[in-house]
Parts: C-alpha cells; sequence; structure tokens
C-alpha cells in the first residue's frame, strides 16, 4: 500500500509541474503581417534574390522579441521565394514594426510554375505567404499565412 500512495502522489506532483509550466507561458494574439515593400536585388551571379520589408503589428501587450522568422511564398501551390532572418528588432506592445529580409529564388520551381501557366488561362494568380516567427524566451511559436490573388 505504501508503494502506491507515493506512485500516486508522484504522479499528481508531475500533474500539478505540467499545469503550472502550461500557465506560465502566455497566451498570444498573432501578430498581423502585411508586404510594404518587394523589390529585386542585383544580382551577383546567382539565383535572383529579393528585398522584403514586412509591417509587423504586435496586438499584445507584451513586446514581441523575435529570435527569427522563416518564411516562404507560394504562387499557384509553388514555394518560389524563401529566406530566413534572425536580426529583428524587438516590438513594442500595441505597435508596428518593419522588418526587411532578404529572399532567393527556387529557379527550378519558376521553371515549373511556368510550364503549367498556359493551362491556368487567364485567371488571377494565386499566392500564399507563410512565416514561422519563434520568439526569445517562453513565448510559444507562431505561424502565419496570408493568401489571395493577383489580377493579371
Amino acid at each position: 500500500m505504501h508503494k502506491r500512495w507515493k506512485s500516486t502522489l508522484a504522479y499528481l506532483a508531475a500533474l500539478l509541474l505540467l499545469s503550472a509550466c502550461a500557465s506560465i507561458a502566455p497566451q498570444l494574439d498573432a501578430p498581423k503581417i502585411n508586404i510594404e515593400n518587394f523589390r529585386s536585388l542585383p544580382a551577383a551571379g546567382g539565383a535572383p534574390r529579393f528585398e522584403m520589408t514586412l509591417r509587423v503589428i504586435n496586438p499584445n501587450s507584451q513586446t514581441l522579441d523575435i529570435k527569427g522568422i522563416s518564411y516562404s511564398v507560394e504562387f499557384l501551390g509553388r514555394e518560389l521565394i524563401t529566406g530566413v532572418a534572425n536580426d529583428i528588432q524587438p516590438i513594442e506592445g500595441y505597435s508596428e514594426g518593419l522588418v526587411t529580409l532578404e529572399a532567393g529564388l527556387q529557379l527550378f520551381e519558376l521553371l515549373r510554375l511556368l510550364a503549367s501557366a498556359g493551362s491556368q488561362g487567364d485567371g488571377p494568380l494565386e499566392y500564399r505567404f507563410l512565416a514561422k516567427i519563434d520568439f526569445a524566451g517562453l513565448l510559444p511559436t507562431q505561424r502565419i499565412e496570408e493568401s489571395g490573388e493577383i489580377a493579371l
């Protein structure tokens, strides 16, 4: 009986510890991200590079201390532009900040997109922006997705 009591006590302590850890991590509303600027960078002998400026809106009272962002842009379901960034200034609570990122073009995916573009007709070009934002400290990773259409 003594052994059963110890295992029950250990189980309850583990549950208490897990619930305490879960309550430490604050709940955040996902930041809002808008693409402010997108421009081509001068080619340096490799694949084309782009510079994207994102406006990140922090709808929380807590400062967003961003460790890094990984992101991609898809057109018609094909991932054409990808990049990562880790030198990002903190964004104060209930404010916004501009984040400048460099991105690379995946040439083979571009060729596949161009080959299939003829079958798409004259309709709009569907796009999707995906981002994963990692924060310093106990804040959970946020995943953001924006999608839409571009009229051609």
